[in-house]
């Protein structure tokens, strides 16, 4: 993992050696969790082709059902990310992996909509907290200018779970008729397994705070609290934010219906990317594979981009930039259409790299504004209602394809989305009086 800062900092050997040391403990752990999190919300998009069918549900049924996830999702964010905070986050995480589990693991069993709608609610209830958990764990142990890089190496897992989960889940629904089961009831079963087995990893081997690192010397310890207590006392001095104020605070505010806008798009492709591959004339056994492809393409530009938002210092074109990549890619969709599946499949690769790679820059500007339980309750407040998206994207996507019998409306419909996320970004990063988010980098260079 490259940790290194800055070029324009001189790097002394104790930063260089302590923030390796962090990362390498660390970030396994965290991308695996997120992985995990990733496949239970993708492999509702991979079991639709078949699981639609065998249920007899209308498009417009699964998309609203896959996204009432972002319901319980919603409502268990903040008290979550709160308790964390208190808490701690290794006896917090774990208990978010274990309930997810199981609970994913009993959807191969829903017979109707409303079994699927409670399924799917439950779940997002379950997994409330773990991603702005993450989010705001990683303030408690990266300097501002590391924490892009370290969010575009937790957000890799989404992109990796897609290149490796989708083409695992393709083998998985060939399982139609073992025991008894559906392939997309094999799909829930057994990919409910890893997130049990990482609560074990997380209890066994996450740390709280720098301070209760036993892994690292004592001067590195010194060394990582001094600079992040530094770091925090630079933007208190500028304001401090009560948990109140972080809810009503309008850059806040606008940060959150930006992302609102995101999800929609993500969600909306990440639940029904399997069935516009199969629109475009695909295999069912080569489905999971040419899903991957476009997220193969964001994995790499979304680690190249979170370093050059932390080199330069910039967020907020770092951030508004991938949105309009986005409204661009799938636009081009709806320009080529079904007759050309490559050129097609090229331009909502792009979109999904513009996704993507928005999420580092995106992430470190809420963190740049605000501190202690405000930063928890800040950060989950975006990811919370922003996520609410993640509901309305597949739920409009599934409507227009009833509607219309058109992928490329439902796109089109989706396009708009990020163009309005851009513009808030932008409009969130004007400084007003006695409020500003500031510029990142520096620290104590030594111990």
């Amino acid at each position: 993992m490259d940790v290194s800062a800055p070029p324009l900092q001189k790097i002394e050997p104790i930063e260089r050696e302590t923030m390796r040391r962090v990362a390498w403990r660390l970030m396994p752990l965290l991308v695996l969790g997120f992985f995990c999190a990733c496949l239970d919300r993708s492999n509702v998009g991979m079991a639709a082709p078949t699981m639609i069918p065998d249920l007899g549900f209308s498009n417009a049924v699964f998309g609203f059902g896959a996204g009432l996830f972002f319901f319980g999702y919603f409502l268990a964010q903040v008290p979550s990310n709160l308790i964390l905070d208190k808490v701690g986050a290794r006896r917090w995480f774990a208990r978010i992996m274990m309930t997810w589990g199981i609970i994913a693991g009993l959807t191969a069993f829903v017979w109707n909509d409303w079994s699927f709608y409670s399924m799917r609610f439950l779940l997002g209830l379950a997994e409330a907290g773990y991603y702005p958990g993450v989010v705001l764990y990683l303030t408690w142990w990266f300097p501002a200018h590391y924490r892009s890089r370290m969010i575009a190496l937790f957000q890799s897992a989404s992109p990796i779970a897609t290149v490796i989960g989708s083409p695992v889940s393709g083998l998985l629904l060939q399982l139609d008729g073992a025991l008894g089961l559906h392939g997309w009831q094999w799909l829930f079963l057994l990919e409910a397994l890893p997130p049990i087995i990482i609560c074990v990893l997380l209890w066994q081997l996450l740390t709280d705070r720098p301070a209760d690192a036993t892994w690292l010397r004592s001067e590195q310890k010194a060394w990582l609290v001094k600079w992040l207590e530094s770091e925090r006392a630079q933007l208190e001095a500028v304001r401090t934010f009560s948990l109140a104020e972080a809810f009503y605070n309008p850059k806040i505010w606008l940060m959150t219906v930006s992302y609102i806008g995101v999800a929609m798009v993500g969600y909306g492709l990440v639940f029904f990317m399997p069935v516009i591959v199969k629109g475009l004339g695909v295999s069912t056994g080569m489905i999971g594979p040419v899903t991957a492809v476009p997220d193969l393409c964001a994995f790499v530009a979304m680690n190249v981009w979170g370093w050059h938002s932390d080199v330069t210092g910039e967020r907020t074109w770092h951030a508004a930039g991938p949105c309009l990549l986005t409204a661009a890619g799938l636009a081009a969709c709806v320009v080529i259409g079904v007759g050309h599946p490559v050129v097609t499949m090229a331009a909502l690769a792009l979109a999904v790299v513009g996704l993507q790679s928005m999420q580092a820059p995106f992430w470190s500007l809420p963190s740049a504004l605000l501190t202690g339980t405000a930063a928890a309750g800040g950060i989950a407040l975006i990811n919370s209602v922003g996520m609410l998206g993640g509901w309305l994207g597949p739920w409009v996507f599934g409507l227009v394809k009833d509607a219309t019998g058109s992928d490329n409306i439902g796109l089109l419909c989706l396009a708009l989305a990020p163009v309005i996320s851009a513009v808030l970004l932008v409009l969130a990063s004007y400084d007003s009086p006695g409020e500003r988010i500031p510029v990142e980098g520096g620290g104590p260079s030594g111990a």
